[in-house]
């Protein structure tokens, strides 16, 4: 027999997953690594942090399968996208910290690039905001801030490489520099119509083209991880950002299909076709896949804060001891009692833009408990993704007949219930709730026949649960009304 490892690097830990053919798990590995918090509003990774702990994972992972290396047929890469890495091309260290997607420091760079129009040339040519959210931004800062950074970029075929996780994790594993057209496409240097780096956008950011990593499909061989690292020489064939990852290993291979994913942050996406979306409500066109030399693309919105709202609630507010505590905490009050928690820690996405919104709690009395603050934390994260699907199918002009939903948090059976309510639609849960790992899967699977097609692989997911919406509509459009309210208490708080 063989099998697919994945690897799923994402913004709080690192796992890994050795998938059989049916698509289910054999054994999987999660370790959290450390999150730095420099100064408000920055957040940074440790570029050998994210390396080591998702090596240690993967190979955990192969060990507890107890199957011999040989019978891995292909490595998949899935990861959380924007972050951004810089480092020495001839010796692969790091040289600055990973700058996070969650980080806003350069949101007065992005406010800049408005004031100066370039922000409708920018959005028709990378289907993205200008925002903080993005690489661009980011690597522009890095260049300027570190050392020498810029002059060794331009230096002969460039001293310095830039990617994002997955070029660091391949450039580790392989020695190639590459990204997939997935997480080009989330850099803002990427022209998504022509499929390459944009010269006119890397002028504007002033960031050398030696510095970049060559573009590849998501389903391709792009080498060998090195014997060293498993023991054997295992083809690296799958690679796509997380979302990406996750809207494929969904089956949401035809137009139309959503999914939504409540990990760290709540990502929905739905397919959009052969061509890119334009989107009149502020959601992001952006590159699905290129399997088979055929490119999907999808709508997205993303909620910056899901699950690490939880996480706060945590280690900020320290109300739960772990985040699983949450759910029995929320539902030991029939509701939040008025309170509204937006969870701005960071700004607001989609559809609202905001890097200067900040977390507001409103509606407290006397009256409000932890348990009140908990459930108004996990009603939060529907409420975001409320938003986010209002606004997509106003974009598509078509009717979502139901959201399939995948990620940590969508295990919380009282989450997914409010979120059918909040849409007024079935939420189903997949059998196989790993969608990113097993998207990364799929993919690595498909360029090397494991999978003969993305058809076979859609005959395979299967729905666990289907929570079906109970709210009636004068509640829902209530509820509604008073989030929108607290959002608008939120906005432009930390404006300079």
């Amino acid at each position: 027999m063989q099998y697919i490892l994945a690897l799923d690097q994402g913004t709080t830990s690192s796992r890994a997953i050795v998938f059989d053919h049916e698509g289910l798990p054999v054994a999987s590995c999660q370790r959290e690594f450390p999150q730095h918090f420099p100064q408000p509003g920055w957040v940074e990774h440790d570029a050998l942090d994210i390396w080591h702990s998702q090596l240690a994972c993967a190979r955990d992972a192969v060990r507890q399968a107890g199957i011999d290396p040989a019978q891995i047929a292909a490595i998949g890469i899935a990861n959380q996208r924007e972050t951004t890495l810089l480092w020495d091309r001839a010796t692969g260290e790091p040289v600055a910290p990973a700058i996070v997607w969650q980080d806003r420091r350069t949101a007065p760079a992005c406010d800049l690039l408005r004031e100066a129009g370039r922000a409708a040339m920018i959005g028709q040519r990378t289907g993205l905001e200008v925002d903080a959210y993005f690489s661009a931004t980011k690597l522009q800062w890095l260049l300027e801030h570190v050392p020498g950074a810029r002059a060794r970029a331009r230096a002969g075929r460039g001293e310095l490489a830039f990617g994002t996780v997955d070029s660091w994790l391949v450039f580790r594993l392989c020695g190639r520099h590459v990204t997939d057209v997935s997480n080009a496409s989330r850099t803002m240097l990427f022209n998504i119509h022509r499929l390459r780096w944009d010269d006119e956008l890397l002028a504007l950011f002033d960031i050398p083209r030696a510095v970049l990593p060559e573009v590849v499909a998501s389903a391709e061989v792009v080498g060998l991880a090195a014997e060293e690292w498993f023991g054997h020489a295992i083809p690296i064939a799958g690679i796509a950002g997380d979302q990406q990852a996750a809207t494929f290993g969904q089956a949401c291979h035809r137009k139309g299909l959503v999914k939504n994913t409540y990990g760290t942050g709540c990502f929905m996406l739905m397919h959009a076709g052969d061509t890119p979306p334009v989107s009149h409500n502020r959601l992001l066109a952006t590159v699905g896949w290129t399997v088979n030399g055929a490119t999907a693309y999808l709508l997205e919105g993303s909620v910056f804060m899901g699950g690490a709202t939880v996480q706060w609630l945590r280690d900020g507010l320290g109300i739960i001891r772990q985040s699983a505590d949450v759910e029995p905490l929320a539902a030991s009050v029939p509701d939040s009692g008025g309170v509204m928690l937006v969870p701005a820690f960071t700004g607001l996405g989609a559809p609202h833009w905001d890097p200067y919104a900040r977390g507001t709690i409103v509606g407290m009395t006397r009256g409000t408990t932890a348990a009140h603050i908990a459930r108004a934390a996990v009603e939060a994260i529907a409420y975001q993704s409320a938003e986010l699907l209002a606004a997509m199918q106003k974009d598509a002009a078509c009717a979502v007949l139901e959201m399939r939903a995948d990620g940590g948090a969508a295990r919380n059976d009282q989450l997914m219930q409010f979120q059918a309510d909040l849409l007024g639609i079935p939420v189903v849960r997949p059998r196989v709730n790993e969608t990113t790992a097993l998207g990364a899967a799929y993919l690595a699977g498909l360029a090397v026949g494991y999978w003969e097609s993305p058809a076979d692989i859609a005959r395979q997911w299967q729905a666990e649960r289907r929570y079906e919406p109970m709210m009636d509509a004068g509640r829902r459009a209530e509820l509604l009304a008073r989030w929108a309210r607290a959002v608008e208490h939120a906005k432009s708080w930390a404006v300079p």
